[in-house]
């Protein structure tokens, strides 16, 4: 992914249309819904485990597990735009960016809190503006300072629209609370899915030419 490309980007402004992001993410959770619920599962029994049986530390999956294996939906993503060949055990291929991952999701979390702390609405700026954080880590190859600036400065170009989709991905958690708890197995992995393609949709023009966005490896 060429930065200096991501900046012109920047520089021209972005927009979308939420319901098409929205559309297309359905469409592929759809393609391999038994994969993602299956993953979403699994996340969920690790998370009770360690709530139930080691719940002093829990502050190590949230920081040292939790982001690599939340971007496992990213990963499979990223494999379903491709049409690439895809495997259960590709859901794992976050931890392969296993710290970068760790330090931009710490970083960017305690700024985000800090601004929350201070004034809130910095922090809520900042909540939306690493929206793509991770991704940038992942499908760009930067370090954790380029990818939280470079999603920031993406984001701002159009905060309130982010804004406003962030608040559409959070009522369809709501949505899913609501259906007695097991509806956020497709509206977690959904919220993923959609912020990835929004990130792909909005970054296709920084991939050369003669490439297809693919993780960098």
């Amino acid at each position: 992914m060429d930065q200096h490309k991501i900046h012109r980007i920047i520089e021209s402004g972005v927009d979308f249309n939420i319901n098409q992001i929205l559309s297309k993410a359905w469409e592929m959770f759809k393609e391999k819904a038994l994969f993602h619920i299956g993953f979403m599962v699994i996340i969920v029994c690790v998370q009770a485990a360690f709530a139930e049986y080691a719940e002093s530390f829990t502050p190590i999956y949230t920081i040292f597990i939790s982001p690599p294996l939340i971007c496992g939906f990213y990963m499979v993503a990223n494999r379903q735009s491709q049409k690439e060949y895809l495997e259960f055990q590709n859901f794992f291929d976050g931890f392969k960016y296993w710290w970068n991952l760790v330090i931009a999701n710490l970083i960017s979390s305690i700024l985000a809190v800090l601004g929350i702390i201070l004034l809130i609405v910095p922090g809520v700026y900042l909540l939306v503006g690493y929206m793509f954080c991770l991704l940038f880590v992942i499908f760009g190859g930067f370090d954790f300072w380029t990818s939280m600036e470079l999603s920031r400065k993406l984001v701002t170009t159009n905060w309130w629209k982010f804004f406003t989709f962030g608040l559409v991905l959070l009522a369809m958690n709501i949505a899913g609370v609501l259906c007695l708890i097991v509806g956020l197995l497709v509206s977690i992995p959904m919220t993923y899915l959609a912020v990835y393609v929004l990130f792909e949709e909005l970054t296709i023009d920084a991939v050369p030419d003669e490439e297809h966005p693919q993780v960098i490896s």
